[in-house]
């Protein structure tokens, strides 16, 4: 993303467009960042082209709000700040829901490619299938978006010349005293608000856990 759609993205989080449409004034904004009034205008439409913004023209005005793909980029903005001013936690606490999921987990940890990974890059041999999470609130769908965008532990696709199989990332986790690993995976069903989680036991029968259990997971990143 270029540079000075980056910092009018920025300006108009600050404004309060991540939340709501606002009133944007090209007039007002041109000061802040110091650049003339068609700059900003050829800025907004470009970000709005490119999917950052959501924009309404409404006679000598218009409306701007930041969309979930702005959000990513400020979210990672955010994530290298903290990295470059040694601000940013080490540990996450993500809280969810457990529910009986579509078996994604169970097709992953079945393929001997991506089980030799899990072994060799978490240091477990998993359980066939997952934990899966439906998160409790926003603060917890932002941990996870925040996730996202961090490297975490790559686990690769691969192709068998008839199909490809997508890649994932993990996190290495606890839950209770159970070392365990959250796994995000690149083709899923799920949306932001799920999370599943892999471990070397059937963690639903070492905790008693049924559907509607909840669960608290603590999230490393180092």
């Amino acid at each position: 993303m270029k540079g000075r759609l980056l910092i009018l993205l920025y300006q108009l989080a600050i404004m309060g467009s991540v939340n709501d449409f606002i009133d944007v004034k090209t007039v007002v904004i041109k000061d802040y960042l110091g650049v003339s009034q068609q700059s900003v205008s050829r800025w907004l439409i470009e970000l709005e082209k490119l999917g950052f913004i959501h924009r309404i023209v409404h006679g000598k005005g218009q409306k701007v709000k930041v969309t979930d793909k702005g959000l990513s980029v400020l979210r990672e903005l955010y994530v290298n700040l903290g990295k470059i001013f040694g601000e940013f936690p080490r540990k996450f606490k993500i809280k969810g829901v457990v529910f009986s999921g579509l078996g994604e987990g169970a097709f992953y940890t079945s393929i001997p490619y991506y089980r030799k990974q899990f072994i060799e890059k978490l240091g477990f041999d998993p359980y066939p299938g997952t934990l899966n999470l439906r998160l409790k609130g926003p603060s917890d769908i932002e941990v996870k978006r925040i996730l996202k965008t961090l490297c975490g532990i790559v686990i690769t696709g691969f192709s068998n010349g008839y199909r490809s199989y997508g890649g994932a990332k993990c996190f290495k986790a606890k839950i209770n005293s159970i070392d365990c690993a959250l796994i995000l995976v690149e083709r899923t069903h799920y949306g932001d608000d799920v999370i599943e989680i892999l471990a070397p036991i059937k963690i639903r029968n070492a905790l008693n856990l049924m559907d509607g259990s909840e669960v608290e997971v603590e999230v490393y990143l180092d």
